[in-house]
This record gives structure tokens, sequence and C-alpha cells, in this order.
């Protein structure tokens, strides 16, 4: 078994950092049954705080981002559509609200596609990943070259922010 992540890794970076750096590493979930999913992470988009207009914090400290405020190495999920649970990251210290949205893990890519996969539900809000029984993440490598693009489906934050390369994706 691979070593776990712990919050310092989180706490000790910025957004785009650990974005890029997340690619290859093993997310797990572990599933009341006892069952275990372990999958590499091959695509993410960093979300970099307040002035990022395409970020939730952009809006300020409200119930649904308040996760985001607190210390990097948290779940901030979120529904989108009424149906999709996005699974997300929380980055950097206290008050530094950014966050990184896992946007696909090999074999199931797509953000609302993985959420239904790990069975995410609002029970993972504020989730603490280094001592989680449910999900966490390990430390691990995977071959191939990682590629920066634009973020997706952000047209709302306007063309300088929805244009950041912010976007990682294992091209193999």
């Amino acid at each position: 078994m691979n070593k776990r992540i712990t919050n310092v890794y989180f706490q000790n970076h910025d957004a785009v950092f650990i974005a890029e750096d997340l690619i290859g590493k093993t997310l797990v979930r572990q599933f009341e049954t006892g069952e275990i999913i372990r999958a590499k992470i091959i695509e993410t988009e960093a979300y970099v705080g307040p002035e990022d207009l395409a970020c939730h914090a952009s809006k300020g400290k409200t119930p649904r981002t308040s996760i985001m405020f607190d210390k990097g190495g948290t779940v901030y999920v979120y529904l989108i559509y009424g149906m999709y649970w996005m699974l997300n990251f929380v980055i950097a210290g206290e008050n530094e609200p950014q966050a990184v949205l896992i946007r696909g893990v090999e074999n199931c890519v797509g953000p609302g596609r993985l959420g239904k996969f790990l069975e995410l539900d609002k029970s993972f809000y504020g989730e603490d990943l280094e001592i989680s029984d449910r999900i966490w993440l390990e430390e691990s490598t995977i071959d191939g070259e990682i590629i920066a693009t634009p973020r997706i489906g952000i047209d709302y934050a306007g063309e300088f922010w929805k244009n950041k390369p912010w976007r990682f994706v294992l091209k193999v």
C-alpha cells in the first residue's frame, strides 16, 4: 500500500501547484461494504481564491463555501444540476480559500461521472483527507506528459479567468 498524503501537503502549496502535482496520485474510496476503489488522478483544475472569478470563494464566505476558508486537506463537495456531486480538495491555509476540482481518474473522466462513480453526497463536505476512512489520497506516479489547458465550463468568469491554463490533463 502506498503512503497516505497528509494535510501538510495541501497546506504548504497553492492550488495551481497541487492541481498539477495531483496528476498520477491515487484517489482511494472505501465504501460501507468494505469495497475499495483505487484510481490514479488524470485530470484536475485549480481555483485560486477570491480574486479568481471562476472560484466559488469569489462570492465570499457563504454556507456553501465556508469549508474553503479552513486549512487545506478537506473535501469540498457541491451539487450541480441537482444531480452531480463535484469533488474538490481545499488547498492552502486558513482564510486562503483555494481548491482543486478532480475532473477525472483512470477509467472515469468527467467530474459529474466521477461523483456518481464514487457515490459522493453531502456527507463528504468537510471530510478530512488525512484521517478519513471513506476517501483519501496516496502517493503514486503515472507515466505520460501533463499538459495545461484553459479550464472548462466557466465562461461566466470572463475571458481573463476562463483562459488561465489551470486545467491539468495526463496525455498518454
